[in-house]
């Protein structure tokens, strides 16, 4: 392995461009490769970031010695394949939320990493700011004592009519939930260390069949509840809260925190602010590379079986709504 952890992207989209400009704040890493179906888009992509080779192939980047880890940014629908293709390949691999389709899927690609002995996360990047780390030290001292709810909501109002968009197209797995309302069920997941016993669910589908508008309800014990709001048509604050017997932790733009809040009973708030450059994707990319170069094969932040779990709470609130998209059919 060269002095720097080499990149190759496949997918050339929004999220791999703001993930690109990640991997240039970080010391580490380096974009070597990218890929797209168009050869003119990846060539002007690799200028634009550097990169050493530009290919119009993905299998091409997959094949490619040099490659170290493979960042798959293309659409949910694709990210199975492509995967499989570069574990198979003998490539670590970041694929980008939502990990899959469903379930199946997940498993199907864990069970090919482990087959091959390859690193493999699921590109939740917000647990790897430091205003995370700073949650999760939190709730292990019992800083708002026993938590009892958490709250997150997420939801933006899409730019797009079109429904062949991926926001709206069903054929690409697209809607509220996997796009977004993700981020809530991670958080979720993260606080409780573990799934939702019991889940009630409603839902706004659009006219293309992907949900719109969601509102969640998980129950964990007696005593152990979140709600999750989502949506692509509707904008939302952004907000999350943690309460808990003592008090409680909040949480703006939690996906992509700069500073939480804790609120003691009887206490004045104290807030935590982590400043930062760019938007924060760096943190992810150097996370991974130190799991690389420790020769782990999976981050304990964002461990395979918990990915896997939360795939199955999705699937779970879509079997509330009914909602299967066309390639589970």
């Amino acid at each position: 392995m060269s002095d720097k952890i080499r990149w190759g992207l496949i997918g050339l989209g929004s999220i791999a461009r703001r993930f690109s400009n990640g991997l240039l704040l970080e010391p580490t890493a380096e974009i070597y490769a990218v890929a797209s179906r168009s050869k003119d888009k990846a060539n002007a992509f690799g200028a634009e970031f550097g990169a050493t080779k530009c290919y119009d192939s993905y299998k091409a980047l997959a094949k490619d010695p040099d490659v170290d880890v493979a960042y798959i940014g293309t659409p949910h629908t694709h990210h199975l394949p492509h995967t499989i293709m570069c574990l198979e390949a003998g490539k670590h691999v970041l694929c980008e939320k939502p990990f899959a389709v469903n379930a199946s899927e997940a498993r199907q690609m864990i069970d090919c990493a482990r087959a091959n002995n390859r690193f493999l996360m699921d590109a939740f990047w917000t647990r790897f700011f430091p205003a995370m780390i700073k949650l999760r030290e939190l709730l292990a001292d019992k800083a708002i004592g026993d938590v009892m709810l958490v709250q997150a909501d997420f939801g933006y109002r899409t730019g797009s009519a079109d429904p062949k968009s991926r926001i709206l197209n069903p054929e690409l797995a697209g809607g509220a939930l996997l796009d977004v309302g993700s981020y809530c069920v991670q958080l979720a997941s993260m606080v409780y260390g573990k799934q939702p016993r019991d889940i009630v669910s409603q839902v706004t589908l659009g006219a293309t069949g992907v949900d719109e508008l969601s509102v969640t309800v998980f129950k964990y014990s007696d005593y152990e509840m979140a709600t999750i709001t989502t949506a692509v048509r509707l904008s939302t604050p952004h907000e999350a809260r943690i309460v808990g017997t003592d008090g409680h932790i909040a949480i703006d733009s939690f996906w992509s925190p700069y500073e939480l809040t804790l609120h003691l009973h009887g206490q004045a708030p104290q807030t935590f602010r982590y400043d930062r450059e760019g938007e924060g994707f760096q943190y992810e990319a150097a996370a991974v590379g130190e799991c690389i170069r420790a020769g782990l094969t999976e981050s304990d932040v964002m461990p395979l079986d918990e990915t896997l779990a939360i795939m199955e709470t999705l699937d779970r609130i879509r079997d509330n709504w009914g909602l299967r998209y066309p390639s589970e059919r």
